[in-house]
Parts: structure tokens; C-alpha cells; sequence
């Protein structure tokens, strides 16, 4: 009996995975965000735009039932003060509340958020705090936005720490010049510059609350002591009234093993008076003020806008509570 003979179909030959495939983002920075986390579906994207645009003024966060007048304040730079300033005021001011930015830092950031013009010679907040030029005087409207004003800071302001030494009633000049404005404001925010100054000193004789931004680094902790001191003098000797109610945890990155430790750290400390609204790095929320805008009109359906819209509504939220416990 013959031996069948050898069949040709053998199987073809697969090649074995390799034992480790390399990722495809293995070489990307961590700093770089992926397009799953920064474009959001075209879909939710729109829907997020017109929440925070607010065009038919349908969508209203709840209004104080007095003036709520906050100091952004830490003396370290590049923590997101301004950009925090600028963001809460117009996502409030888009939803129903009347909203006062003074922007007290000589660099003058603010103002250029929200493209209020802020060259030499005109009227600005040195004017009311040196000159007592009515606070009504110098504030402009925002364009664009019709509940929003801004008092401008130009490079004057640079020299108003000199002048003010020598000035009587040196520490409450803003506060009198806040007191003295005819219109009634929601929401007043004081852009500080990074500092413990005088500029600082007098936007903390004329606020209510401190709202600290706090950038998600270890180096942001560590003057963190020195301005809740300061902030306790003042509270001590010139504004008794003084409190820290919020804390705004900015420049998150969820894929840093630190950003987590130092969210962890500051919960731990602060508890409650830590928003659950955490702002993430995003480039749009950078790239806002060189147009002039605040990231919620620039793209309004970045994570950027969204975020600090998020922040905006836990703010007017704990507003009201606290209100209705004071009347209860």
C-alpha cells in the first residue's frame, strides 16, 4: 500500500507578537494632551458652547442676595489669578449676575482678558486709589458682555505702592472707593498682583472673601502659610470680616502622580472651601487673552471653559446656602 503523499497546503506562518508592543503616545510629553481628552465629539462640544454662551439667557446662576466681593489673591506668580478672574466673572456675568472686575495688578492682565484698554493716560484704578476719583469714573463696560464692567490697571498703578505710604487711611482706599459706587453689584473681583504689598493688602480691607487659586506643583504650597498669615493679620487689625472661602485647585494634570498628591494635600487642609471644579491645563484657555477673550467666549466648549463654568456655578451655589443659613 503506497505512503499518501505529502499535502502543499501547509498553513501559512504567523509572525508572534512581540512580547512588549510599544504604545503609540510612548514618546509624547506628559505634558502633551491627547485628542481624546482635548477635542471632545463635535456633538457635546456644541452643547457645552451654547450652556456656557447662554444666548437665549435662559440658563441663570443664582444671584446673591448681597454683594459678594472677592480678592483673587497668592503672592506666587503664574498660579492662574487672573485667568481665574477673568473667567468666573464672565461665565457669572453670562448667567444672570452683575459683575464688577477691578484688576489691581499693575501688569495690567485683567484688563486685557477682557479687552478693556488699559494704555498710559487712561482713567484707572490709580486714579481712585491716589486722586479718590469716583470708582463709576473709571470702570468700562465689557464689550460683548452687557453685565460685565471693568476698572483698568495701566503701568501708574506700578508706582502706587511708593505713593501710598504716605496716603491717610492707606489700607482702605479701595474699600471706600467700592463703598462709594452708585450701581449694586452681584459679584466684585479683585485681581491682586503676586504680591503682600499694599495693592494686596487693600484689596483685602475691602473683600469679604479670599478665593486662593492653586496651582497643582509642590512649590505652590509652600508660600501657601505665609498668605493665610497675612491674610489672618488683616483679619485681626483692619477687616474682621475677612475669610477664606475658596479654594480653586488650577493647572491640573490627571496623568501626574503629583497633581493628585497635591490635590490630596489641599483637600486634606482646607476641606470644604475646596471647589470640587478642577481646572485643567488646556491650551485654549491660554491662548484666550492674546484675542482679547476669556476662554468661555474664545471656545466655549473647551475643557477650559467648562471647567471654570463648573467653578462659576459651585460659587453662586454656595452663595445661596450661605444666605439661607444666615437667615435660618
Amino acid at each position: 500500500m503506497a505512503e499518501p503523499e505529502p499535502t502543499t497546503d501547509t498553513p501559512p506562518v504567523v509572525p508572534e507578537p512581540f512580547p512588549e508592543e510599544t504604545p503609540p503616545d510612548a514618546y509624547v510629553s506628559r505634558e502633551t494632551p491627547s485628542r481624546e481628552q482635548d477635542d471632545p465629539p463635535l456633538a457635546m462640544e456644541a452643547m457645552r458652547a451654547v450652556q456656557i454662551l447662554n444666548p437665549s439667557g435662559e440658563v441663570t446662576m443664582p444671584r446673591p442676595d448681597r454683594p459678594r466681593i472677592m480678592c483673587v489673591a497668592n503672592q506666587k506668580g503664574g498660579v492662574g489669578k487672573t485667568t481665574t478672574t477673568v473667567n468666573l466673572a464672565v461665565a457669572l456675568a453670562l448667567h444672570g449676575n452683575r459683575v464688577l472686575v477691578v484688576d489691581l495688578d499693575p501688569q495690567g492682565n485683567a484688563s486685557t482678558g477682557l479687552n478693556v484698554p488699559h494704555h498710559a493716560g487712561v482713567p484707572d484704578v490709580y486714579d481712585c486709589l491716589i486722586d479718590n476719583v469716583p470708582l463709576a469714573e473709571v470702570a468700562q463696560g465689557v464689550e460683548g458682555i452687557p453685565d460685565l464692567w471693568c476698572v483698568p490697571a495701566t503701568i501708574d498703578l506700578a508706582g502706587a505702592e511708593i505713593e501710598l505710604v504716605s496716603v491717610v487711611a492707606r489700607e482702605s482706599r479701595l474699600a471706600r472707593a467700592i463703598a462709594g459706587h452708585p450701581e449694586k453689584f452681584d459679584y466684585v473681583f479683585i485681581d491682586c498682583p503676586p504680591s503682600l504689598g499694599l495693592l494686596t493688602v487693600n484689596a483685602l480691607c475691602a473683600a469679604q472673601e479670599v478665593l486662593i487659586p492653586i496651582q497643582c506643583e509642590y512649590y505652590a504650597l509652600e508660600g501657601l502659610n505665609q498668605l493665610i498669615n497675612n491674610i489672618n493679620l488683616v483679619r485681626q487689625h483692619l477687616n474682621p470680616t475677612l475669610e477664606v472661602s475658596t479654594i480653586l485647585l488650577t493647572m491640573y494634570d490627571r496623568r501626574t502622580r503629583l497633581a493628585d498628591a497635591v490635590e490630596q494635600d489641599v483637600r486634606n487642609h482646607f476641606g470644604d472651601k475646596v471647589l470640587q471644579a478642577v481646572i485643567p491645563r488646556n491650551v485654549r484657555v491660554s491662548e484666550a487673552p492674546s484675542y482679547g477673550q476669556s476662554v468661555m467666549t474664545y471656545d466655549p466648549g473647551s475643557r477650559g471653559a467648562t471647567s471654570y463654568f463648573e467653578a462659576a456655578q459651585e460659587i453662586a451655589m454656595r452663595g445661596v446656602r450661605e444666605s439661607v443659613g444666615r437667615n435660618a
